[in-house]
């Protein structure tokens, strides 16, 4: 298997095998060089399973193993930020469904694996295998342990002591790793709070719920006549919003509500905010109106907080609902990013749906997805002329991105348009150059 965007994945117990998850626990102890590690899951019926295996391949070689049981990612990347030497390790496959599942690596300092560390372990996994074992007393030891309270207080502290006492706020926790996390620390700051998909039974993460599917959050918060609503993914290192008509609030809304909060408390550092080039042209827009500056990156959080590291910025994030504020974690964090965006309605005194709707408007977008095979061609080059044309065409409110899949023979086109019709007609026309290429059929896409 291979490193993705976000870990290794597949389906639990035929791709992502317990003997597989041993050997990656030896190799990565090696390559990364570590004497402790901290191991956390989410609720999927496989998540010990696997738990277990990598737990034994770290103390295989000679690693000092800590588990802690369902926690959210940021969790695990909160405990290998603040202890030296300490590699985390998170078994979850995020928002997919409960039959497959993942394992995350944060290497010591909470930070994601860099390519190159990635390349050394796939090689090692690749070769026969002889990693080393350790004997006698040199065997690492695996405890159970509560960790955790630490990162609430933190959570917690992110909004300086201010009460949300008076707001209602639904909270979707996927029948996932934050379904106790997520409402207790929104009830800790004095909101009433309404738990909706909070009994995991190892089946139903994921399932008609979360932040990737966040139809029934959006249906309670008009029901139950909240303020607002949150919804978190498998693992809770993502969120997506709903406002009190139940509309839904995305990534790139949050983002830009949180960026211009920040910037008018002057802690926008270099007033830069960093995304992903999946970012809606309505964002860039909308940052540029406010004078401040957007950077972008390739699709995946971890390229967005390498960017973070590298500039010494503050703020980044994901139209799928990673947001990372870097001086509080090192990762996407749904629970911490849905206290700063309650508290950000709170201070306002204003609604979350007006706040949405001042802060960007979202230009139409259209995604098609293209087979091609598997070839190294520059889709770019190819479609040069076209894509020239349409970006004419389309002027300063116009977009196009054509980039392949990183796990998929497939070409990802994405247009976005001043209208619907606009960005429909020029997905296609791109898409059918493509296919005409690969003698293939494009299909509409919805995902990132």
């Amino acid at each position: 298997m291979r490193f993705g965007t976000d870990g290794v994945r597949g389906v639990a117990n035929t791709e992502l095998t317990p003997s597989f998850a041993l050997r990656l626990g030896r190799v990565a102890a090696h390559v990364i060089g570590v004497s402790h590690a901290v191991i956390g899951g989410d609720t999927r019926r496989s998540t010990p399973m696997l738990e277990h295996a990598v737990a034994a391949g770290l103390a295989s070689a000679g690693v000092s193993v800590r588990t802690i049981g369902v926690v959210p990612t940021p969790v695990v990347a909160f405990e290998a930020s603040r202890r030296p030497g300490t590699l985390g390790v998170m078994v979850s496959a995020s928002h997919n469904s409960f039959g497959d599942n993942g394992i995350k690596l944060f290497a010591p300092g909470g930070l994601k694996l860099t390519d190159e560390v990635q390349e050394a372990i796939e090689a090692a996994l690749a070769s026969p295998d002889d990693t080393p074992t350790e004997q006698d007393e040199h065997v690492g030891s695996i405890e159970a342990g509560d960790l955790g309270a630490e990162y609430a207080q933190h959570v917690l502290d992110s909004i300086d002591g201010r009460s949300l006492a008076g707001l209602r706020i639904v909270i979707d926790a996927a029948n996932g790793s934050g379904h106790e996390l997520g409402p207790a620390l929104l009830a800790a700051t004095g909101a009433e709070v309404i738990g909706l998909h909070v009994a995991p039974d190892g089946v139903n993460i994921n399932a008609g719920c979360g932040a990737t599917d966040p139809g029934s959050l959006a249906r309670s918060v008009v029901a139950e006549r909240a303020d607002l609503g949150l919804a978190l993914d498998g693992d809770a290192d993502r969120l997506v919003a709903v406002d009190h008509e139940g509309r839904i609030v995305d990534g790139d809304h949050i983002l830009a509500i949180c960026a211009l909060d920040l910037r008018s408390r002057g802690r926008l550092h270099d007033d830069t905010v960093v995304v992903t080039v999946m970012t809606n042209l309505g964002f860039r827009l909308a940052m540029r109106d406010a004078g401040i500056t957007v950077l972008d990156t390739t699709v995946g959080d971890r390229y967005v907080l390498e960017a973070l590291e590298r500039d010494g910025l503050s703020l980044g994030g994901e139209q799928s609902g990673h947001v990372i504020f870097r001086e509080l974690s090192t990762t996407g964090d749904g629970i911490l990013t849905g206290l700063v965006l309650a508290d950000v309605v709170a201070r306002a005194g204003r609604p979350l749906a007006e706040l949405a709707e001042t802060a960007m408007t979202s230009l139409p977008q259209t995604l098609v997805n293209v087979q091609v095979p598997g070839s190294d061609v520059d889709w770019r080059a190819v479609l040069a002329d076209e894509i020239e044309a349409v970006e004419q065409e389309l002027g300063d409110h116009g977009r196009v991105l054509v980039r392949p899949s990183g796990t998929e023979p497939l070409v990802r086109v994405m247009v976005e348009a001043p209208t619907q019709t606009a960005a429909d007609t020029a997905a296609r026309q791109l898409a059918d150059v493509i296919a005409a290429h690969g003698s293939s059929t494009p299909t509409l896409w919805d995902g990132q």
